[in-house]
C-alpha cells in the first residue's frame, strides 16, 4: 500500500481534534504499550491496536522465543557493504522486511540501527551499518524508503550515543556537542531528511548526564525543533527512568506494557502541574500520526487495513535468491593472491578440504533482540558441497564457544507427540499443573510469551535425543536449581544471575553443561526450580546506579529464557587439529572457516579482545603449513585479528550471512556471485590499536568519547592510532581497476566528482568509487563525502559521477551554536578505501 504522509496543517488539526475527544487518563493510557510488543487501541477515535516487532535481521513477530518461522536476513554490516555500498540493495531489503511485517500484521519494524561502530569491541555492532556517519545515514535512508513505501513504519535506533553494551542501562556517554552533531546524530538526520522516517527509539544510556529518554536538548530541541520532525519517539524496552522528566523531555511512548513509569504516575504529574497537558496532547498527536501512516487510524468508521496477500514464503525460491544474492554481494575479499575464485583456479578440479567448526555450524545471525526463528540455516559445508560435490572433504575444527548453547531441535523428539522438540510442563508452587505443551524449540520464554495467571515455580522439559550410545553433552540455560537426568546419569547445578542488566535474563542467562554417558535414543528430563530476580531490591540497593523509584527497569520481573543443552560430546581440540592438517595436506586446497559466535556479537555484552576464540588461530596456521593453498573465510560481522595473514593465500570476510549464508559463501568462493563488498569498519592490527577502544565505563559510570570527531578511519588517517590491518572502504572483489581522468565541478546538486574507471580484468565486475574530503583546517578530520558503484564489463571503461553531500562539507561551531561551512581549500581524495588512494584534486 502507499504510505500515508500526514504533515499538512489540516491533518495536524484533524489529529488534534481526535485527541480532544479523550479524557486525560485515556490519553495517557495510549502512551504505554498494552503488551510487550503491542499498543492499545481506542474505539472512541477509531484507533486500532498497533503491533511492533524487532527487525534488524528479520521481522521476528510478537513472541521473543518460539514464534512463527520468519526469514533471516544478512546482518546490517553486509547490507551496508552489499554490492559495494549499493543504495538499491538497502532499499530492496526495506521492501522485503515490509513484506515480512505485513505477513504477520506488524505495523512498525524496530530498525534500522544507526549507531556507529565507534569501538570494534562493541557487542552489538553487527546490527549497525558502519563506523562512518555518512555511509550509515545513506544506507538507513534507502532502507527506510523501501520499507515505508510499502506502508510499514521504520524505527531509527538508538537515540543517541549508544555504541557499547556494558552497563548500558546506567552508563553515561560523555560526547562533545560537535561530535554529537557531526557524527552520532547525522545518520538520524539523513534518514529524516532523505526518507521521512516515521519513528525513532530512545536509548538506554545517559548522554552527558541526562538519560536518553529525557533528552530535551536532543529530542525536543534538535530532532523535533531544528529538524521539524513530526514523528514519534518511543523508549527502548524498559529504558524509561523517570515520569515527568521523560514526558517533558520529548519521549512520546513508553515500551513495553502494560506497566511502566507513566500511567497513573503521569496523570498525577499532569494534575500536579509537573507536566503540561499540552505535552501529553503532543505525544498522542504523534502516536495518531504514526497510526494514520500505517493504516491503523480510521475515525470515520471501520476500515480495516488491507494487508498484502500472495507474499513470498520465508523459504520460497524468491526469498532464497534474494537472501543469497544480497549476502554474497556484501561479502568482502580482503586478501587474494589469485587463488579466488576457486572455479577460476586451474587446479580447482582437485579435492578441497573444508575445515572448521564454522564450516559445519555456520553462524548466520547474532545474539539478542536481533535473533529470529528462521525456517532453516544453511552451512558452508552444505553450500560448498552443493556446488562442488564430492570434491569437498569436510573436517570439523576446534571449539569456538565458552558457553553452552541451546540444543538443536533436530536433535530432540517430543516423546508425547513424536515431533521435533520437547514436552514442556509448567507447575505452580503447590505442584498444580499450569500448562503443558509441545515446543518446537529447545528454548522457552517464561513470563513473557505465555498467558498464565501466575508465574510458574517449576518447569519440566522432557525429550528423546537422537544420540548414539556413549558420552553426550547435557546441561541447561536459565536461573534456577537444575536437575538434568537421562539413563543412569544425572547432573545438577544451581544457576544464579549475577549481572545488573535485567535484559540479560533473556539475552545472556547463566548456563552449565557436563558430559554424561547415555544409551542410544535416551530420554532426558530437565527439571528447574525457577529463580526470578528481584530487580527492585537488587538495583535500588546499589546507590551508584542512581535509579529512581519509578524506573521502568524495576518492572522487569519476568523469569526469562530457559533452555535445554544437549549435543554429541565434542572431540578434543588436539585431535581435531591433527585431522585438519591431514585433510589439508591430502587435498592441496584448504578452505578454513573461522569466526565469532553469538557469545561475541550480541546485545547486552561487549567483547574484551579481537582475537578469535579458542585455538582458531593455531588451526589456521597449522593448516596453512600443511596445505598447498589456503583460503580463510571469516564468519564474523566485526573485526578479528589475523596473526596468520601472511601465511594464507586469500581471506573472505563473510559476515553473519542469514539463512542462505552457507550457499552465499559458496557462491562467493567459486565466483558464481561476486563478493563485491567493501569494509564498513576499519580492522585494527592489534588489540588496543584503534582511535577508540574502551567500552567499559569507569567507576563513575562515565564513558568519555575522547576520540571526538576522529572516529574510525578519520582517526587512523590523522595518526591517532597505528595504521589498521585493513582500511574502511577496502575490498578487492574479483576485478582489477585502473583510474583515469578525475574532475571536480559544481553541479546542480552541489560539488560533483567524475571519475573514469577501467575494468582491466577478464571478468565483469563492480567497482565502488569513494570520494573523501581532507579539509585544509588542521583540526578537521578527513571524511567520506560521497560514493557510487558501477557495474563494468570486462575490459570496458565507465565514467562514474559522485555527488558530494553538503552535510559533510560543514562543521559545528560550538561558540555560536550553529553550522558553519568548512574553510576553503583542502583536497578531494579519490580512493578504493583510504589504503588505496587513486587520485587527489585540490580545492584551493
Amino acid at each position: 500500500m502507499t504510505p500515508r504522509t500526514t504533515r499538512s496543517p489540516d491533518c495536524t488539526t484533524r489529529l488534534a481534534e481526535l485527541v480532544g475527544r479523550l479524557p486525560l487518563a485515556e490519553k495517557v493510557h495510549l502512551l504505554t504499550g498494552e503488551t510487550a510488543f503491542t499498543l492499545p487501541g481506542s474505539d472512541r477515535i477509531g484507533l486500532a491496536p498497533l503491533a511492533f516487532s524487532d527487525g534488524p535481521t528479520g521481522v521476528r513477530g510478537l513472541k521473543f522465543v518460539g514464534g512463527d518461522a520468519v526469514a533471516l536476513f544478512p546482518s546490517a554490516t553486509l547490507i551496508a557493504g552489499a554490492g559495494a555500498w549499493d543504495d538499491g540493495i538497502a532499499e530492496e531489503v526495506g521492501r522485503m522486511l515490509a513484506e515480512e511485517a505485513q505477513r504477520q500484521h506488524i505495523h512498525v519494524v524496530l530498525g534500522p540501527t544507526v549507531n556507529l561502530h565507534r569501538s570494534p569491541l562493541g557487542g552489538r555492532l553487527f546490527e549497525a551499518y558502519s563506523e562512518d556517519p555518512y555511509l550509515t545515514g545513506r544506507t538507513a535512508a534507502a532502507y527506510v524508503r523501501g520499507m515505508q513505501q510499502r506502508g510499514t513504519a521504520a524505527c531509527l535506533k538508538h537515540l543517541v550515543a549508544n555504541e557499547s553494551e556494558t552497563l548500558r542501562n546506567f552508563m553515561d556517554s560523555r560526547v562533545s556537542e560537535t561530535a554529537l552533531r557531526e557524527l552520532y546524530l547525522l545518520p538520524f538526520e539523513m534518514a529524516v531528511q532523505d526518507a521521512g522516517a516515521w519513528s525513532m527509539m530512545a536509548a538506554y544510556n545517559d548522554v552527558n548526564g541526562v538519560p536518553a529518554t529525557e533528552q530535551d536538548h536532543v529530542q525536543n530541541g534538535i530532532v523535533k525543533g531544528e529538524w521539524g520532525w513530526d514523528g514519534l519517539i518511543m523508549s527502548d524496552w524498559f529504558a524509561t527512568k523517570r515520569t515527568a522528566a521523560s514526558a517533558n523531555g520529548g519521549l512520546d511512548l513508553v515500551m513495553p506494557g502494560p506497566d511502566g513509569p507513566w500511567g497513573d504516575r503521569l496523570v498525577a504529574a499532569v494534575r500536579a502541574g509537573e507536566v503540561a497537558e499540552e505535552a501529553v496532547d503532543d505525544h498522542v498527536v504523534r502516536l495518531l500520526r504514526l497510526a494514520d501512516r500505517v493504516g491503523g487510524l480510521t475515525p470515520e468508521g471501520p476500515e480495516p487495513r488491507r494487508w498484502a496477500q500472495d507474499l513470498p514464503a520465508v523459504d520460497s525460491p524468491v526469498r532464497q535468491e534474494q537472501l543469497r544474492r544480497i549476502a554474497a554481494r556484501g561479502m568482502t575479499v580482503v586478501a587474494n593472491n589469485g587463488v579466488l575464485p576457486l572455479a577460476a583456479d586451474g587446479r580447482a578440479d582437485g579435492a578441497v578440504a573444508l575445515i572448521g567448526r564454522h564450516a559445519i555450524d555456520t553462524v548466520d545471525m547474532g545474539g539478542g533482540s536481533a535473533t529470529v526463528n528462521p525456517p532453516y540455516q544453511s552451512t558452508v559445508a552444505e553450500g560448498l558441497t552443493a556446488l562442488l560435490g564430492d570434491r569437498v572433504r569436510v573436517t570439523d575444527g576446534v571449539a569456538v564457544r565458552s558457553r553452552p548453547v541451546a540444543a538443536d531441535p533436530a536433535f530432540l523428539t517430543d516423546p508425547a507427540t513424536g515431533a521435533p522438540g520437547m514436552q514442556v510442563v509448567l507447575l505452580a508452587a503447590d505442584g498444580t499443573e499450569l500448562s503443558r505443551y509441545h515446543s518446537d524449540s529447545s528454548a522457552i520464554s517464561i513470563g513473557r510469551d505465555d498467558d498464565l495467571d501466575q508465574d510458574p515455580a517449576t518447569a519440566v522439559l522432557t525429550t528423546t535425543l537422537a544420540n548414539d550410545a556413549g558420552p553426550v553433552l547435557l546441561g541447561a540455560i536459565g536461573a534456577g536449581a537444575w536437575t538434568v537426568a537421562g539413563g543412569a546419569g544425572e547432573i545438577t547445578a544451581r544457576l544464579r544471575f549475577a549481572g545488573k542488566d535485567p535484559g540479560e535474563t533473556m539475552l545472556r542467562p547463566p548456563a552449565f553443561a557436563g558430559t554424561v554417558d547415555l544409551p542410544a535414543a535416551a530420554t532426558v528430563t530437565a527439571t528447574v526450580a525457577l529463580d526470578p530476580v528481584d530487580w527492585r531490591e537488587l538495583l535500588l540497593g546499589d546507590p551508584a546506579l542512581g535509579l529512581a523509584e519509578e524506573s521502568h527497569l524495576l518492572d522487569m520481573t519476568a523469569l526469562g529464557l530457559t533452555a535445554l543443552v544437549a549435543a554429541p560430546a565434542p572431540r578434543p581440540d588436539d585431535e581435531l587439529i591433527a585431522a585438519a592438517e591431514a585433510a589439508a595436506a591430502s587435498a592441496g586446497t584448504a578452505v578454513v572457516v573461522v569466526g565469532l559466535t553469538e557469545e561475541d556479537e550480541t546485545e547486552a555484552a561487549d567483547k574484551q579482545t579481537l582475537a578469535l576464540p579458542g585455538r582458531q588461530d593455531e588451526l589456521v596456521a597449522r593448516v596453512a603449513a600443511a596445505a598447498g593453498r589456503t583460503v580463510v573465510v571469516v564468519n564474523a560481522a566485526t573485526p578479528v585479528l589475523m596473526p596468520w595473514l601472511a601465511e594464507v593465500d586469500a581471506v573472505l570476510v563473510a559476515g553473519l550471512p542469514g539463512q542462505e549464508g552457507g550457499h552465499a559463501v559458496a557462491a562467493a568462493l567459486t565466483g558464481a556471485l561476486e563478493p563485491a563488498g567493501r569494509l564498513v569498519t576499519s580492522w585494527p592490527a592489534a588489540d588496543g590499536a584503534a582511535p577508540a577502544w574502551d567500552v567499559v565505563p569507569g567507576e563513575d559510570l562515565v564513558l568519555p568519547y575522547d576520540d571526538g570527531t576522529f572516529i574510525g578511519h578519520r582517526g587512523y588517517h590523522a595518526g591517532h592510532a597505528p595504521a589498521p590491518l585493513f582500511w574502511f572502504g577496502h575490498g578487492l572483489g574479483y576485478g582489477t581497476w585502473e583510474y583515469g581522468t578525475v574532475q571536480a565541478h559544481e553541479g546542480g546538486a552541489g560539488l560533483e566528482v567524475t571519475v573514469e574507471v577501467t575494468n582491466t580484468s577478464a571478468r565483469d565486475s563492480r567497482e565502488t568509487v569513494q570520494v573523501y574530503l581532507e579539509p585544509a583546517e588542521e583540526d578537521q578530520p578527513i571524511r567520506l563525502v560521497g560514493y557510487r558503484g558501477a557495474d563494468v564489463a570486462a575490459g570496458a571503461a565507465a565514467v562514474v559521477p559522485v555527488t558530494c553531500d553538503d552535510r559533510l562539507l560543514r562543521r559545528w561551531d560550538e561558540a555560536t551554536g550553529t553550522w558553519a561551512p568548512l574553510a576553503g581549500g583542502g583536497e578531494l581524495v579519490v580512493a578504493r578505501g583510504l589504503g588505496d588512494v587513486r587520485a587527489r584534486v585540490s580545492l584551493a
